[in-house]
């Protein structure tokens, strides 16, 4: 059975349009079971057959998860924390409360903090119903050079 986290998207699932496939592994941060989305970290699961690791793995990983609300401290700082153990590869998903949800992040605090840290955004898009993703990748020159 396929979730559709997310409703829109031409039956594809939550975790096929974040680029999910089997076999990846995918680092979660900030994760909060307050208000976070387990049928987004249920599709992932599912998606890449295993579980999601955490920040103390020492694996590198395709695919960095990271939670981020208003006042959760400094984007920067969690960003270049978050692309450490990133594959050269691989994408930052900043998933952040959609407007109107606690701990709204304005689209220019991450379109700034972004490149501080690396990281080009490059496209965004609706996770759940609370939560929008920012899929967030270091620049083609500099890949590699980390």
């Amino acid at each position: 059975m396929s979730v559709n986290a997310g409703g829109a998207g031409g039956g594809s699932t939550v975790a096929d349009r974040l680029g999910i496939t089997q076999g990846m592994i995918v680092q979660e941060l900030g994760f909060d079971p307050e208000d976070g989305d387990e049928t987004l970290r249920s599709a992932i699961v599912d998606r890449s057959g295993s579980d999601l690791v955490d920040d103390a793995t020492e694996e590198v990983v395709d695919v960095v998860l990271l939670w981020w609300r208003d006042g959760d401290g400094d984007l920067v700082d969690t960003l270049v924390d978050a692309i450490g153990p990133l594959a050269d590869s691989g994408v930052v998903w900043l998933l952040t409360p959609k407007v109107g949800r606690d701990g709204h992040v304005e689209p220019w605090d991450i379109s700034e903090a972004a490149p501080t840290a690396g990281l080009s955004q490059t496209s965004t898009l609706s996770v759940g119903h609370d939560w929008s993703g920012a899929r967030l990748v270091a620049p083609k020159a500099a890949r590699g050079r980390r």
